[in-house]
């Protein structure tokens, strides 16, 4: 993760946010030698992770109509 001071943070925002959403850079942003914040890419989520998530912790009585309720969400992609 790179440091950026807080200044060159807003003065280059919008670069800032493309290196990170098209190069999939992370930032630290410090302020007067301290790091305050990271910037980094949004984690994507998709079905495929939540159905081998599912998969690999089998129900158990303690919370299996929790896990039951979080299957009826997942929707299956219907593909041509």
């Amino acid at each position: 993760m790179t440091d950026i001071s807080a200044t060159e943070a807003a003065r280059t925002f919008s670069r800032l946010l493309d290196t990170i959403e098209h190069g999939g850079r992370s930032y630290t942003i410090v302020r007067h030698g301290r790091p305050v914040a990271h910037l980094a890419p949004v984690a994507a989520g998709s079905g495929a992770a939540v159905k081998d998530l599912l998969r690999a912790h089998r129900p158990d009585a303690a919370w299996r109509d929790d896990l039951d309720e979080l299957r009826g969400l997942v929707q299956v992609e219907e593909r041509p």
